[in-house]
C-alpha cells in the first residue's frame, strides 16, 4: 500500500501539471461560484489548460462546455481532476482509465488509497489531497 508521501507526492504534481497535457476533464464543476472547482478551473485555463466540466447537469462553464459523464465526452482527455466526495472518487478514477486519461488529480480532501493503487497499476500519474490551482502557481509562475 502507498504512503501519504507517495500519493501526495510534488514531484508527480510537477509532473501531471507540466507533461500530462492540457486537456483537463473537471469532474464536479458546475456553474456555481462559491465551488472550489468553479475558481480552480479558472486557474486551469489563466495557465493555458482546456477544462472540460463533468457534471450530471452538463453546464457550460467558463465558455466550455459540459458533459454530464467522462463516457460522454467525444474527444481524448489527458487529466482527470477529481471534486467529488472521495466515497464516489474510486468510481471516477476507474472511468479516467477506461477512458485513456494519462494522470487522475484528486482535490484537497479527496483521498481513496484503493483508488490510487487501481490508478497507478493501469499506468497512470495520480496524486491525492492536493490542489493544482496552489501547485502550478508555485511550479510555474
Amino acid at each position: 500500500m502507498a504512503s501519504y508521501a507517495d500519493f501526495a507526492d510534488a514531484a508527480t504534481a510537477r509532473a501531471i501539471l507540466a507533461d500530462s497535457g492540457d486537456t483537463w476533464a473537471v469532474v464536479g464543476l458546475s456553474t456555481n461560484t462559491s465551488r472550489a472547482a468553479y475558481g480552480v478551473a479558472r486557474v486551469l485555463q489563466r495557465f493555458g489548460k482546456r477544462i472540460v466540466p463533468v457534471h450530471p447537469g452538463a453546464p457550460t462553464v467558463h465558455g466550455e462546455q459540459g458533459y454530464a459523464s467522462l463516457a460522454d465526452i467525444p474527444f481524448q482527455v489527458d487529466v482527470v481532476d477529481v471534486f467529488v466526495n472521495s466515497s464516489l472518487a474510486g468510481a471516477v478514477a476507474d472511468e479516467a482509465v477506461a477512458a485513456g486519461a494519462k494522470a487522475v488529480w484528486f482535490q484537497l480532501g479527496v483521498v481513496d488509497e484503493d483508488a490510487y493503487e487501481r490508478t497507478a497499476a493501469a499506468g497512470l500519474r495520480m496524486v491525492m489531497d492536493r490542489c493544482p490551482a496552489i501547485d502550478i502557481p508555485a511550479f510555474f509562475d
